[in-house]
């Protein structure tokens, strides 16, 4: 499968980390996709795409168009197609907030059809590109669309959430929440509901998920990795919770997992989503 990815021109790249384009046979067909500190739009141009909730309480859902998804506080799984054409739009974790007309809370932990937010946006993308155009003029389509769906006027603090945001960015969730309310000059509570407003999840709870992403990037599966060390830096108390609540597996089993499937040649450095077993 081919990766092509592109960073959107100012004033997108304030709100967007890239947009990309996936196009080919899947090598693995099902992905496990742990929470990661992102939210998403997926433009789907080839046969439907399956999610399962790992919440065994959530029916699987079935995407033939594309999708939108807030923050994710929970894995769950993602069966592609047997040929692949996919467009994704890497928001960051405040990033969707100017582009759906809706709370970030409607959008935590849930998959909503892509034309349930942006109507008939998705057969205007499909006439734009066609069935054979080259993943960058898809990208550009895809862009065009955003720069026309921003708003024009952002939302009450937003600027806040995006800086105090920006902070646990940089600093993998390592900043207490209480030092980023003080620096700004607001309480607590005030940064939580702007928060739950933009982003869909209180800033502590986006912190701990930085940190998690930060462990999954630190973790180099050829050589030994000393578990209690990764998971007490990253702030879980042992290495179960951390299986429990991000991998569904064992660290044994995860790092295994990735020594098995290594990441493909030519796609970013995501040591995210991992095949099915």
């Amino acid at each position: 499968m081919e990766y092509v990815g592109r960073v959107p021109a100012p004033p997108l790249d304030r709100f967007i980390d890239d947009i990309y384009c996936l196009t080919g046979v899947p090598r693995h067909r099902r992905v496990n996709v742990p929470p990661m500190p992102s939210a998403h739009l997926f433009i789907n141009l080839s046969e439907p795409v399956r999610l399962w909730d790992s919440d065994p309480s959530v029916p699987p859902a079935v995407f033939a168009d594309g999708w939108f998804m807030g923050v994710w506080t929970r894995r769950f799984l993602l069966e592609y197609p047997t040929r692949v054409r996919l467009v994704g739009v890497h928001f960051k974790p405040w990033g969707i907030s100017p582009f759906a007309e809706m709370p970030a809370t409607e959008l935590r932990d849930r998959w909503v059809p892509v034309d349930a937010v942006w109507q008939r946006s998705s057969d205007r993308i499909r006439n734009q590109v066609g069935e054979l155009a080259p993943a960058i003029e898809t990208l550009r389509a895809v862009e065009r669309e955003l720069r026309s769906r921003l708003a024009e006027t952002l939302a009450r603090g937003l600027d806040l959430v995006q800086h105090t945001g920006g902070r646990l960015e940089t600093s993998h969730g390592a900043i207490p929440v209480g030092a980023l309310a003080d620096a700004a000059g607001v309480s607590g509570n005030h940064l939580a509901t702007q928060f739950k407003s933009h982003v869909g999840v209180t800033p502590k709870r986006l912190a701990r998920i930085y940190r998690f992403a930060r462990l999954i990037v630190s973790v180099d599966a050829l050589r030994p990795v000393d578990w209690p060390q990764l998971a007490h830096a990253a702030g879980y108390f042992d290495q179960a919770h951390f299986g429990r609540e991000f991998t569904g597996h064992t660290p044994t089993e995860y790092l295994a997992l990735r020594r098995r499937f290594p990441a493909e040649q030519g796609f970013p450095p995501d040591s995210g989503p991992m095949p099915v077993d």
